[in-house]
């Protein structure tokens, strides 16, 4: 057989913390996985550990469970299920990792799409013994959706198939045409492993001399993400910052996180949605002045001319793809309440630093997970992926989350409780309606 191969190449420089999400069915192992990776870089403290053995006693046969790291609901441990999102932090002298551990069940998809929202990177697990269930191609679907760089298959409980590599052939296979076929396809790399006994996890195994590839952990570890820089920087401005006396009486700069790409002290830039044009003076960061700035970066940025900006707004610096402004938006979204979404329901929106009322104008269609079927219909209900258009209160500023996710992001927010309702991806913004 042909071992599926990286199809992201390897670097060295891979400093930045990768942030990575879990997915897969019940029982297909994920919690177990995280917790061998926590225990296999030396990242869990002598007391968890003991904590840990204890609940093994508790609640299992007496073998230390390491999927109880991460299960940390009772409910969790009790059923041996996940139910919330677990986030769990590890490094090794390479790098560091930063993961969510989202539940199996289908009525938790919600959950799993906060987790991966914020992710470079999806481990979707298969239990070896059972192949690509529904749940697969389900998680698979959302890490599309939701940008993620790459998918790594993890074909766990490989020991329960006698590490049989024609089965890990044929599931890496099937995922591979799976994920071939969505909207957004994204690089699937498929590693065999054993999370409960650690084979391929950090280090790689005897057992599968007829696989080729890196552990888990070899990936993780040299896996370069690709900041999205072409497109242009953008500040949504959080806070306008006037020391109002002293000797900076006379400063206002602007606060906000930069993404898409740089700013540089001379820059020209535009204010959206106002159009007003200016340029860099002075760019702040931790309090000291600094020449550039670029994603991910928390400044304040002082323009040259004292022009109107206010908390929504959007400086800009052209770029490759520039950001539309509009009120009239389509959105892929996943409904999040039991409430449902239908047209004409209100709702408020928060975009970047902007807020304001939103109206459903039309449901699009509920796209079907694991069938990829798009079926029009009146309204979405919990857990429902579907695609929406919506008339906004007033303009935002932002592009097609494939192209800047941080400036594709939405939520909607039930104005009766203040919960969030549904995580939204920006697909078109009509721009002068």
């Amino acid at each position: 057989m042909t071992t599926p191969h990286l199809e992201t190449p390897l670097i060295s420089n891979t400093s930045t913390t990768l942030r990575i999400a879990t997915a897969g069915s019940v029982d297909d192992g994920k919690s177990t996985l995280i917790g061998r990776l926590l225990h296999d870089t030396k990242t869990v403290f002598e007391d968890q550990l003991q904590a840990v053995v204890k609940a093994s006693r508790r609640y299992g046969d007496g073998e230390t469970n390491l999927a109880l790291l991460t299960d940390g609901l009772r409910a969790e441990r009790e059923q041996g299920i996940t139910i919330d999102v677990a986030h769990r932090y590890f490094a090794t002298p390479r790098r560091s990792f930063i993961v969510a551990d989202t539940p199996g069940h289908a009525q938790y998809t919600r959950n799993m799409v906060t987790g991966a929202s914020t992710s470079d990177i999806a481990i979707v697990l298969v239990d070896a013994r059972h192949g690509v269930l529904e749940q697969t191609r389900r998680h698979a679907l959302i890490s599309s959706m939701l940008d993620v760089q790459a998918i790594v298959l993890a074909v766990n409980k490989m020991d329960l198939v006698d590490w049989n590599a024609a089965r890990f052939a044929e599931i890496a296979a099937e995922v591979d045409a799976f994920v071939g076929s969505l909207p957004a396809p994204v690089p699937v790399t498929a590693i065999p492993i054993s999370a409960l006994l650690g084979d391929n996890v950090v280090d790689r195994s005897d057992h599968t001399p007829w696989y080729e590839g890196p552990s888990l952990l070899d990936f993780l570890e040299e896996f370069e993400t690709r900041p999205h820089t072409e497109v242009g920087a953008r500040l949504h401005v959080q806070r306008v910052i006037r020391p109002q006396g002293g000797e900076h009486g006379d400063f206002r700069g602007q606060a906000g996180v930069v993404s898409g790409g740089w700013f540089r002290v001379g820059d020209p830039v535009t204010v959206l949605p106002s159009g007003r044009m200016s340029t860099v003076d002075t760019i702040h960061r931790w309090g000291s002045p600094v020449d550039e700035a670029g994603p991910g970066h928390a400044v304040v940025v002082q323009l040259a001319t004292d022009i109107d900006v206010a908390r929504g707004d959007v400086l800009t610096v052209a770029g490759a793809t520039p950001p539309v402004v509009g009120d009239d938006v389509v959105v892929d979204l996943c409904w999040m309440i039991d409430r449902p979404l239908s047209i004409g329901s209100r709702w408020w929106f928060k975009h970047g630093t902007r807020t304001g009322q939103a109206v459903v104008t039309e449901v699009q269609h509920h796209l079907h997970a694991t069938t990829l079927n798009q079926e029009r219909v009146d309204e979405l209900g919990l857990n429902d992926l579907g695609r929406v258009r919506l008339q906004l209160s007033e303009s935002i500023v932002a592009d097609a989350y494939h192209v800047l996710p941080e400036s594709g992001r939405m939520i909607l927010i039930d104005p009766a409780d203040n919960t969030t309702a549904a995580a939204a991806m920006v697909h078109l913004v009509h721009s002068g309606s």
